[in-house]
């Protein structure tokens, strides 16, 4: 009897850890390779963290994917559980409970994946079916693509802002970038009136964008970026490349126009790489068709001018500031003035753009000023956050980061650098601890950055509650870069 009790207490252990492995297997994108990889490498988090799932950040959804997927890894264990009980006993029960909680319930999800593949397969193709057919029936409906390894998301919502003031569109909300969420908006909210689909494409491996063209079919293609993000599982900077030129290629393969391709000319793994000399380039170096330049920028927003390729000009503001976010305004100016937009027509629709949420949003709270770059930190991003900091140059400057993931054998390397620009731009340095603790703080402390002005938090209140401590009267201006996932 008391190992009976001891196995139900064991298996209601096991459905803890069960729960936080389909939590994190939801946020690795339901990849079973991406999944088990990151099983190898935080083995351990599985027997304690289980219990504070009710502190996630991102809390498990229970989609109907989820819920199959706990259908099947129940299903399958009372199996096993049924044949314990015509050739076990209690004492093998008790070993299975174990052996369950142990070693199967981590990759359990991956398990019930591999069983309901048919079953998910069917029900993708359905949706995909569905979303294509839609596209089809609308054939003046213009598909507008848009990728690169950061400023994607900014560049969705400005060109959807600057395009909505003239036609009608619909664009992917917030971060749906994947075959599901794509396919999920189509479906969802795509309606006759719609002239324009802005389609955010997002790509962890190489054939990820082709697979989003295959099922949008652009008809305009932007490239935002090409840098360093999710090397872990890309493994080189040729291979973004080539994944990220999935969309100029389906775009030209689809209307032999070179000159419906828009890219970043100042970024040169694009430049480098590009293989379309018609394509519409922008800059902020005087070297693309469409150029900002006189860029003058403050707390308050930021004023530009817009040059285009037949020599019209036109000064812009915006509540937006940092470079950073004129080359992604500049880029979307050049979409819609292609599109049928003059440069003037787009003067008020560029001053009613507002901060995208987490992405060098500033945020007044008094005695603080937050600078908001939390979405997923990169070294170009993490440059153009850190150079708006350096801005406030009468504030004490503070940087919250946890530091950049995801950068392969290159991670280390980057968060020294990453320290190092800290060490530059801020006056304090607070690192919520995690892997890259060690690489920053060795970044700072290598351009002379006081230790005592670094300080290691547990958690991203435990940084808050430190700048609050921060002696001085001066006002004090927190950059939060980066906020990582749970999976981290």
């Amino acid at each position: 009897m008391i190992c009976l009790i001891i196995s139900l207490i064991v298996i209601i252990y096991a459905a803890q850890i069960l729960l936080y492995a389909v939590h994190m297997f939801q946020q690795n994108g339901y990849k079973n390779k991406v999944h088990a990889s990151w099983i190898l490498k935080n083995y351990g988090r599985h027997f304690t963290k289980c219990f504070a799932e009710g502190k996630a950040k991102k809390p498990l959804v229970f989609t109907p994917r989820v819920i199959r997927l706990l259908i099947t890894t129940v299903l399958w264990f009372l199996i096993i559980c049924i044949i314990n009980r015509f050739f076990g006993n209690q004492y093998s029960l008790l070993l299975i409970a174990v052996l369950y909680a142990l070693v199967m319930a981590p990759f359990a999800p991956i398990i019930s994946n591999i069983i309901n593949k048919p079953i998910e397969e069917t029900i993708a193709k359905g949706f995909r079916n569905r979303a294509v057919k839609s596209l089809a029936d609308m054939p003046d409906i213009k598909v507008i693509g848009i990728t690169g390894s950061y400023g994607k998301t900014s560049v969705k919502f400005y060109l959807k802002e600057l395009l909505s003031s003239k036609y009608e569109v619909l664009a992917t909300p917030e971060s749906y970038n994947t075959p599901m969420g794509v396919t999920k908006t189509i479906n969802d909210m795509l309606r006759p009136t719609h002239q324009y689909f802005i389609c955010e494409m997002g790509a962890r491996n190489v054939g990820d964008i082709k697979e989003l063209c295959d099922i949008v079919h652009p008809d305009y293609g932007i490239v935002t970026s090409i840098g360093p993000q999710h090397l872990e599982s890309f493994k080189s900077i040729e291979n973004i490349q080539s994944t990220k030129f999935e969309l100029p290629d389906a775009v030209y393969e689809k209307t032999k126009e070179e000159g419906r391709i828009f890219l970043n000319q100042d970024n040169e793994n694009i430049s480098s790489y590009n293989k379309y000399n018609g394509a519409v380039t922008y800059s902020l170096k005087g070297i693309g068709r469409y150029n900002a330049t006189e860029i003058k920028t403050g707390r308050n927003g930021t004023e530009f001018t817009v040059t285009a390729p037949n020599g019209d000009m036109q000064r812009y503001s915006m509540r937006l500031v940092g470079e950073h976010n004129v080359i992604n305004v500049t880029g979307a100016i050049a979409v819609s003035h292609t599109l049928g937009i003059s440069l003037k027509e787009l003067v008020i629709p560029v001053r009613r753009l507002a901060p995208v949420e987490h992405r060098l949003n500033l945020i007044d709270q008094g005695e603080l000023l937050i600078i908001d770059d939390a979405y997923n930190s990169n070294p170009s991003g993490a440059k153009a956050a850190l150079e708006t900091l350096a801005m406030f140059d009468e504030d004490i400057k503070v940087v919250i980061t946890p530091g950049m993931v995801e950068l392969g054998e290159e991670q280390d390397r980057l968060n020294r650098e990453f320290g190092s620009e800290i060490a530059d731009n801020a006056d304090y340095a607070v690192i919520v601890d995690n892997r890259n603790t060690n690489a920053i703080k060795q970044g700072l402390l290598d351009k002379g950055f006081p230790e005592e002005k670094i300080w290691v938090a547990s958690s991203f209140n435990d940084a808050m509650a430190f700048v609050k401590r921060i002696p001085g009267e001066a006002h004090k201006t927190v950059l939060i870069e980066n906020d990582l996932t749970d999976n981290y």
